[in-house]
């Protein structure tokens, strides 16, 4: 089984990818569907691997007390 961490930070760097692709895509042929879409799957990744770090942290944390 995979660390939450890993998968926190494989979900944060497709955001990064996705956004990246997003502002290429804006800068070349202007605002269209496809950016749309790229620019939503950026912000479900990155909200995404933010909750995974978030809920491992909360793990971690209730193991503690």
């Amino acid at each position: 089984m995979k660390s939450p961490i890993s998968v926190g930070i494989i979900y944060i760097l497709l955001g990064i990818i996705f956004t990246f692709f997003a502002i290429q895509q804006v800068l070349i042929y202007d605002w269209g569907f496809f950016a749309y879409l790229l620019i939503i799957f950026a912000g479900i990744d990155i909200g995404t691997g933010i909750k995974i770090f978030y809920m491992d942290f909360l793990q971690k944390k209730k193991k503690e007390m």
